[in-house]
């Protein structure tokens, strides 16, 4: 059968559709119509982050709100972790989200780090996000180097938000991410020696020529004494 007998036909066959089905029939078509042009509008669904968001602490020390860390849906494994490893985004905006769409895009299975702490823009400043390789006691997918294998078997990535070659840490995120070494260290028994900064690890500047290695170790000592 042509095309011009199929549209003959469907054109006998609406003839023959009574008022209220017709309308019922171009009300469907408008719907689909529209279904299909939201989905293109909106492109692919979002990444899967299944994460846990805490709060970015005030100036006043935030101890007890950590502890969430340690509640996490596996068992934690005490013995699979030795070595913390601090990395940038390499951006200034960015958030959990944004960070998990680039990594799925290299392969990665979602978000590579155990935690990531926002700079304000993209994300809370301060605030600190535990990534569902974390809650799932998982190895990471975050560091590069001769070593990767074994860093990402046995490290905690923790990733700041921001472009530390081009200016520091905010005061809010180093808050954070000593308070989170801390407790990460202590829970652990990971020694302060084994806090690398990924560009100690691997060829790149992560986190950063403005990153403030200085005040982190200084930080470090103080609360190991």
């Amino acid at each position: 059968m042509t095309a011009r007998n199929h549209a003959n036909g469907l054109v006998a066959t609406i003839a023959r559709l009574r008022r209220p089905q017709v309308v019922w029939l171009s009300l469907l078509v408008s719907m689909s119509a529209v279904a299909g042009l939201l989905l293109v509008l909106e492109g692919p669904p979002a990444p899967q982050v299944r994460g846990l968001a805490l709060a970015a602490p005030s100036r006043a020390p935030a101890a007890a709100s950590i502890e969430a860390v340690f509640t996490t849906r596996a068992g934690l494994d005490r013995q699979r972790w030795q070595r913390i490893v601090v990395h940038h985004s390499g951006a200034a905006f960015g958030s959990p989200a944004t960070i998990a769409a680039e990594h799925e895009g290299r392969n990665l299975k979602g978000l590579g780090y155990h935690f990531v702490i926002g700079n304000g823009s993209g994300s809370g400043d301060g605030e600190l996000y535990v990534g569902y390789r974390w809650l799932d006691q998982l190895p990471g997918a975050h560091a590069a180097g001769a070593e990767s294998e074994w860093n990402n078997l046995h490290s905690i990535g923790i990733c700041l938000v921001g472009d530390g070659d081009r200016r520091a840490p905010t005061p809010a995120q180093m808050r954070r991410l000593v308070e989170l070494v801390r407790a990460l260290s202590g829970e652990l028994d990971i020694p302060a020696s084994e806090v690398r900064l990924h560009r100690n690890l691997a060829g790149t500047t992560s986190p950063g020529r403005f990153f403030p290695e200085t005040e982190l170790r200084a930080a470090l000592l103080t609360s190991a004494r």
